[in-house]
């Protein structure tokens, strides 16, 4: 097939909207199931490419959570661990495979940016992963292929209007890319950018004790990064992205949205969240949104009387500021990517009362001296790749 027609493109008023392929080929995907929109097929394609990307570079299946053309979470295989379990709510759901334990690391990040994702899988999707993928809201799923029985159980989603989308795996498009934006064509050669451990080897600060494991994190950071709208900054712990600041104008505003986003994640952990006295019945988007309240700045929006009944069983205590200070303390040995250089130390210090321990930039600012200062006042390993990050 050459072309597919859409519904309508960003926005219902975008019509006609197709997709198809200049030199006549064929595309390089099929729908197996739903109808995918405009908006779909970008997350799709952007995820496909992390994702592919994300496993080649650590050798273990991967997985992404796409919301608007941005990952809200991008994770490896790795083994949860007994708490990971519970905050990512799938700690009733026995032994997970590779992929599964990708996916539920990559949704379960950031829920509240999760919700409504359009999922992408490095590999064939296993009936365990299918499972999990049945029970959260999302749009879609792009994977290289599908085991008959997940297959089976994702045609059941949303009344049987799921989008499954089958990649051809082997596809490489060409080397230029076109687009066009007010009637005008912009042409550019593709980011084939390779990330490995070579793009770590200039460390600027005093501490140069880069661990393998640090090495693998950077590495996530950047290729996320890479199919993350700019600018953009994205940290990560343990193989996944736990934090991702996407599409600010302000390089500040990235690290304190992207560092919001991880110490929310770490939060969840604590004792007196995972405890929460919810009422049974009470929906897992629900219980992801009371949480966000619980542990925020507007905790009285659940607590107030008339409105903790709703939700929980007794009322909880409330999570002190100086508690959640003293446990965000706790979480150390965090890395940090960014897109393009960091132009003021004030990125290091917000990233720093959110555990970061390594930082890869490209380095290039007339304050870089300012910025491995304060880098070396927290003891920081930072890295200058030399390379910028942006997309659009």
């Amino acid at each position: 097939m050459n072309e597919l027609t859409l519904k309508y493109g960003c926005n219902p008023n975008q019509k006609p909207s197709r997709v198809y392929m200049e030199d006549g080929s064929d595309l390089p995907f099929e729908v197996l199931n739903g109808r995918p929109g405009y908006i779909n097929l970008m997350d799709a394609f952007n995820g496909w490419q992390l994702v592919s990307q994300l496993a080649k570079a650590a050798g273990k299946p991967a997985a992404a959570s796409f919301k608007h053309v941005s990952p809200a979470g991008a994770a490896i295989g790795n083994p949860l661990s007994e708490v990971e379990r519970r905050i990512y709510w799938v700690d009733d759901c026995g032994e997970l495979t590779p992929l599964a334990s990708a996916y539920a690391r990559a949704r379960g990040a950031d829920r509240m940016s999760s919700y409504g994702d359009f999922i992408s899988l490095s590999d064939v999707c296993d009936e365990c992963t299918a499972r999990l993928i049945r029970r959260e809201v999302s749009d879609g799923v792009i994977a290289p292929g599908y085991e008959p029985e997940a297959l089976a159980i994702l045609k059941e989603k949303k009344k049987g209007n799921y989008c499954v989308l089958k990649i051809d795996p082997d596809y490489v498009p060409a080397p230029i890319e076109r687009r066009q934006i007010f009637g005008v064509t912009f042409e550019q050669g593709r980011n084939e950018l390779k990330i490995d451990d070579a793009l770590f080897a200039n460390i600027v600060t005093k501490n140069k004790e880069l661990p393998a494991s640090a090495k693998e994190d950077l590495a996530i950071s950047l290729i996320t990064l890479k199919y993350t709208q700019s600018n953009s900054v994205c940290y990560v712990k343990g193989g996944q992205a736990i934090g991702i600041g996407a599409g600010q104008q302000s390089r500040i505003h990235c690290t304190r949205l992207a560092g919001s986003k991880a110490d929310n994640w770490y939060l969840r952990q604590n004792p007196k969240v995972l405890d929460l006295p919810f009422k049974e019945g009470i929906r897992r988007a629900d219980r992801d949104n009371a949480i966000d309240l619980y542990i925020g700045e507007d905790y009285m929006d659940v607590l107030a009387d008339g409105k903790w009944q709703n939700i929980f069983t007794v009322k909880p205590d409330v999570f002190t500021r100086e508690e959640k200070r003293a446990w965000l303390d706790k979480n150390t040995g965090v890395s940090l990517g960014s897109d393009a250089f960091f132009p003021f130390g004030d990125n290091i210090e917000r990233a720093a009362r959110s555990g970061v321990k390594y930082v890869a930039e490209p380095g290039g600012s007339i304050r870089d001296d300012n910025v491995i200062e304060a880098a070396d006042a927290h003891g920081m390993v930072m890295c200058f790749t030399g390379i910028r990050l942006f997309h659009h």
